[in-house]
Parts: C-alpha cells; structure tokens; sequence
C-alpha cells in the first residue's frame, strides 16, 4: 500500500469532519471559536485519529460514530499544544509554521481556548446523535480510554514529569517516564480507543495496545532527533529548542545515529506486534514506519 496516499485521504476526512464540528468564527463568542479553529484547522498530520481509524480497519470494521471517536483525539492533542506553547510552558512562538495561539489572541483566551477544546472532545463521543448505534457499554470504555490516555496518569502527567526534568541531571529511566506518558499515552488511548468500538477480543486488545506504546516511544524518540537536526521550515517552530531549555532527549544520552536505531527497533517491535492481524492491519504497520521516515 501507499501510505503517504493513505494518510492524506484520511487526513482529508478528518480535516472536513473537525470542520463540521467546530462552530463557525460567527458563533458567540467568537473570538474564543476564533481562537479555537485557528489552532485546530492549522494543519498537522492528524495522525492520532488516523490511528484511531486504522485500529478498527485492522479487524475489517466500520463502528458506529468511528469519525467522532477518532477526531475527539484531535481536539485533544490541539489544546495540549495550545497550553505547551504558553509563556508558563515551553514559550514557544511558533507551531506548524504560524504564530502561536497566546501570540494572536493573548494568554487568557489561548488558555480559554484550550479548555474548550478539551471539553468539547468529550462532548463529540457522548453526544447520542454522533455515537448512535454504538453499544452503550463501549461507548463507556471509549469515554474512559480518553480520559485516562489524556489525565494524570497520561499525557497531562507526562507533561507535569516534563516540566520537573528542567535543567535537572535526569537518568534515562526517568526520560523514558517522561516520553511514555507525555506522548505515549494519547497514541496508546487512540488505538485503543479505535480497537473497543470495533468490539476486538481481549487477545487483539493487548497485541494493540503493545503495538501502540511501541511506535508511542518510536514517535517521541524521532520528535528528540528532529528538535536537533530538523529546521525551522521543516519543523513549522524553531529548533534545538530541547537543549535550549536545558531537557535532556535521547541524544543526549545515545547521540543521534543511535537514537535512531532505538527508534528503528521500536518500530520493529510493533509490526512483530500485529502478526496475528491480516493485510487488513498494513495501514497499522506502514503507520509505524513512517513515524520514524518523517521529517516532521
């Protein structure tokens, strides 16, 4: 298969589907819609709800309010970059090419927007008409998958684990702490999330779910090696900004040619993954390889 044409007709749909759901800028109030939408339709790889999608095709299934499960993830993910990107944060000034969002609209509503996005991803998988047809007990799972994968014990942990590390002498264990939980957790929930409303049995679950925490790591590595070598147009932001702020990635403890060979043994380790899945599983397996083939 061709995953770079995979990948942008998912892309696509996703794209058209957020679009669908965000209130127009018109919609009071409308500088916080503003806000919101020129943070969520700023571009990306959508890769979090492609994986979502790719979860269940990989046992030949169309659940019911699949697009809605999958694109909760983006809203998701966009506030969590909104907030990254604040002074108190990481003070970035750039993401994906364009000004940040505290840079157009100031902190507040950057913040304001932020919280919205992440209520409003609950909101899109509990909603009876975007869900209908759903099993109610699923759609719990799904509900909590989310919850957990982007709470204290995921993403938001792995964030506060980030913030902590600054400028400290961190040993690698704690690195790999850091990046299981800022970045790891949200994959892990969007496959998940993507294999329960497919209705996959227990075994399929946690072959998944070890596929998703594999190409998690596999990802955060190749973000480290991208902050070093990438530039600013092919990052969207600036680069080195990791060293910049005194965080240790691994290369600083592998240096760069090793640390993609880890992030290659990553992704290995997820194919081996899913040889239980058939063909149907290849959009899984060429999204794991081209985690660490991109350039941004």
């Amino acid at each position: 298969m061709n995953i770079k044409d995979y990948l942008e007709q998912k892309r696509v749909a996703v794209d058209r589907y957020l679009d669908q759901m965000m209130p127009p800028t018109i919609t009071p109030p409308t500088t916080l819609h503003e806000s919101m939408r020129y943070s969520l339709m700023a571009g990306g790889k959508r890769i979090r709800p492609i994986l979502t999608i790719a979860a269940a095709e990989a046992v030949e299934a169309e659940p019911p309010g699949l697009m809605a499960v999958a694109c909760s993830l983006e809203f998701i993910h966009t506030y969590s970059l909104i907030h990254d990107d604040l002074p108190s944060m990481d003070n970035d000034d750039f993401r994906r090419g364009k000004p940040t969002n505290h840079k157009i609209y100031g902190e507040a509503m950057a913040i304001l927007a932020g919280d919205a996005l992440l209520t409003m991803a609950f909101d899109l998988i509990s909603r009876p008409d975007l869900m209908k047809g759903c099993d109610p007990v699923r759609q719990v799972r799904i509900i909590q998958e989310l919850a957990y994968g982007s709470g204290n014990f995921g993403m938001v942990g792995g964030q506060v684990f980030d913030i902590q590390a600054k400028n400290i002498d961190i040993d690698l264990s704690t690195l790999q702490n850091i990046h299981r939980h800022k970045t790891g957790m949200l994959m892990r929930a969007a496959v998940r999330m993507g294999a329960i409303a497919a209705g996959v049995n227990d075994r399929q679950l946690d072959d998944m779910t070890d596929y998703a925490e594999d190409i998690g790591l596999a990802f955060q590595i190749t973000d480290d090696v991208l902050n070093v070598t990438g530039t600013r147009e092919e990052l969207g932001k600036n680069p080195n900004t990791d060293a910049e702020r005194g965080k240790k990635t691994y290369p600083t403890f592998y240096g760069v040619d090793s640390t993609k060979k880890l992030a290659d043994k990553c992704v290995a380790q997820a194919i081996n993954r899913l040889s239980s899945f058939g063909p149907a599983a290849d959009p899984l397996r060429e999204i794991a390889r081209y985690i660490t083939a991109r350039k941004n």
